[in-house]
């Protein structure tokens, strides 16, 4: 028979990333951490084949956040830094 849980006192910006998560897959809040919870008591630590992003995977997002924080200028062209490798044999 399922169980009722609640945790109370989170805190305001720790409910919005939990909201945004959420909303990046696709989720409810509700079924989103019900998710967070079988990936942490899972004995690989990962969340249910077919249920999502295996439990400290980035998502494309922060990947790409990532790298602007990372590169905040960009990087340079692919082709030219082939085009360099080309001609310096």
């Amino acid at each position: 028979m399922p169980v009722n849980l609640s945790v109370k006192n989170v805190p305001d910006a720790l409910a919005q990333r939990l909201r945004e998560r959420a909303h990046r897959n696709r989720r409810s809040l509700q079924r989103e951490l019900l998710t967070i919870l079988e990936g942490v008591a899972s004995e690989r630590g990962a969340a249910p084949s077919g249920d999502g992003p295996a439990a400290g995977a980035l998502t494309v997002t922060q990947v790409s956040e990532r790298a602007a924080a990372l590169f905040p200028g960009g990087t340079r062209s692919s082709m030219g830094y082939i085009r360099e490798l080309r001609d310096g044999r």
